[in-house]
Formats: structure tokens, C-alpha cells, sequence
């Protein structure tokens, strides 16, 4: 049984996944340690903590499977597949993918977060037939809030940016609104049950839009001043998610009449909440992932390092 194993090390998480040939995934991930009231980490913190974690990780990884049997080895290199991007916390899984492709005598590949994004979710909803054509994806998170074009290329795509945050972005205003409400970064799956269990009605205003793209920072005010108001938590919370469903719907609704009605993927872990998702799956037939292939994972980078093995040996 041949493996193909993918890193990633983002700024929020640690994580290591292994696709064997028949398209199976294992995957092991560790969230980075952030202190109780605090938005995020430090790069330089990040990278010590993943150079902490990722060892255990894919120890425990590949504990059952014989390493030589590992095809190949990928890593997420930088955030975005563009010119100049950059974030240090990606050079440890980088590095280590290096070591182990060194040591093994395999093929590494490198790719970025977003594309392994992407590709968890098109492995998530078993929508492959997206390598073959035009699509649009959201990727949404607490460090991107953009959508991309999609053009098949090869084993993979290419991705064009054709919408974004002009500010702050969506995993952001969720993370500094859980904060402000005393939950635990991150703050998404806390969230979002408070939002669940609201019962008020949601008088949520428009959306900022330029364009196709937008601007968020406007949100964090606006819950500042329910919460200065004495508005419960579970009604900031669904606020603040109704916000950014409208705010992604509006920018949605723009780039279908502009490039016509593409099939639509949603990748990131804002793009996890159940609220959004129910809203999507029914207003546009969309793609998502399941929740565990949307946040931070190293599934998507596995799967383009499996794709990419085959098709150099085509």
C-alpha cells in the first residue's frame, strides 16, 4: 500500500494527514495554545509551538503504517499560491517535509494553505469532478476572507483572486466578538452555539460592499455597542454571524452575475458553521466541507500530493 503524507502548519493549527491509494484518509491536528482573552498568537510563538507539536503528531500518524511506504510528502509553503506570500509558522512543516523527503528518498511538493483548503473540501464533498472545470471558491477564515476562480491545471488549478476583505476578515470579527464575550479562541464553535439558541429577532443592517468585495471592520463596532446595550450574548452572536452570512451572500450574489452561474465551493473554517452552511447549501447547491476537512487540516494538502504523484507518473 503506497501513502501520501501532507503537512500544514498554519498560524492556528498543527497538522499531518496521510491519503493511502485508495483515497482513505487518517489525519492528526493539534490547535496552537492561546491564552484565555488573547486574539491569536505571535509568529515567533507559533513556529515554537509547532516545532512543539508536530513531532508527536505525525509519530502517532504513521505509528501502524511502515514509512517506507510513503509515496510522497507536500507541505503548505506559504499562505496564498501568489507572488510574495509569506508567513514563517509554514517554514516548520515545510522543513520537516523536507527532512522526511530527504531521508526516504521521495518527491516533495510544495503548496499553499489556501490550495489546501480548497482541496479538503472538494475531497470532503466528493466533488472531483471540480478538477475538470471552471469553479468559484470562498476560503474563510480567521487570516483570509477572499474568493478565488478556479481553472483546472494539470493535477490541481489555478487560482485567481477575484474578491476580498477590504479590512478585517470574517474569522477575525468572529474571534473579536467571542473574546469580547469571554469564549475561548477560537471562537467560532462557541459561537455559533450561542447563536443557536437565540430567540430574539435578529434586526441585522446591511452589508458594506465595494464592488464584489467588502469591508467587516464595521461589525466589531456594532457588537461593541449591543454589548455596551446590555444585548444578550446569544443575540451578539447570532448578530454577528448573520452579518457575515449576508456579507458573503451579497459578495456571492455579485460574482455570479459577473462570471455567470459557476458552481460555488466554500473552504475555511468560518465556512464550518452550520447556520451559514443550512443558509448556502439551499440559496446556491454549494460545495462545502464536512466540518473536520473545513478548518485548519492537512487532508487537502495529502490529497493535491497524492494527484500530484500520479500525475508526474502518467
Amino acid at each position: 500500500m503506497k501513502y501520501y503524507l501532507g503537512i500544514d502548519t498554519s498560524n492556528y493549527t498543527t497538522s499531518a494527514a496521510l491519503i493511502d491509494e485508495n483515497k482513505n484518509v487518517i489525519q492528526n491536528k493539534k490547535l496552537l495554545p492561546v491564552k484565555q482573552g488573547e486574539l491569536g498568537l505571535r509568529q515567533s510563538d507559533a513556529v515554537f509551538h509547532h516545532t512543539s507539536q508536530l513531532h508527536g503528531l505525525y509519530s502517532e500518524l504513521v505509528k501502524n503504517i511502515n514509512p517506507f511506504e510513503i509515496a510522497a510528502v507536500g507541505a503548505s509553503v506559504k499562505p496564498r499560491p501568489v507572488e510574495n506570500s509569506y508567513m514563517p509558522c509554514f517554514n516548520v512543516g515545510a522543513n520537516t517535509a523536507r527532512v522526511i523527503s530527504s531521508t526516504l528518498n521521495i518527491p516533495f511538493f510544495e503548496f499553499s494553505h489556501q490550495e489546501g483548503h480548497i482541496a479538503a473540501a472538494i475531497y470532503s464533498s466528493k466533488a472531483d469532478n471540480l478538477f475538470n472545470k471552471e469553479f468559484i471558491a470562498f476560503h474563510v477564515s480567521g487570516g483570509t476572507t477572499e474568493a478565488v476562480l478556479a481553472k483546472p491545471k494539470d493535477f490541481g488549478f489555478n487560482l485567481e483572486i477575484i474578491a476580498n476583505t477590504l479590512d478585517l476578515n470574517a474569522g477575525q470579527a468572529i474571534d473579536r466578538v467571542g473574546v469580547m464575550l469571554g469564549l475561548n479562541f477560537p471562537c467560532g464553535k462557541e459561537l455559533e452555539k450561542l447563536a443557536l439558541n437565540n430567540t430574539e429577532k435578529l434586526n441585522v443592517k446591511k452589508p458594506t460592499l465595494k464592488g464584489e468585495n467588502c469591508c467587516l471592520s464595521g461589525l466589531e463596532n456594532i457588537c461593541k455597542d449591543l454589548y455596551n446595550n446590555n444585548s444578550s450574548k446569544e443575540y451578539i452572536s447570532a448578530y454577528c454571524l448573520k452579518y457575515i452570512e449576508n456579507t458573503l451572500s451579497g459578495m456571492t450574489d455579485k460574482l455570479l452575475k459577473k462570471y455567470g452561474r459557476l458552481p460555488l465551493l466554500y473552504a475555511g473554517g468560518v465556512m464550518s458553521n452550520s447556520i451559514i452552511r443550512k443558509s448556502y447549501e439551499s440559496k446556491y447547491s454549494a460545495y462545502f466541507a464536512e466540518p473536520e476537512f473545513s478548518a485548519d487540516n492537512a487532508a487537502g494538502i495529502a490529497y493535491l500530493t497524492y494527484r500530484k504523484a500520479v500525475y508526474d507518473q502518467s
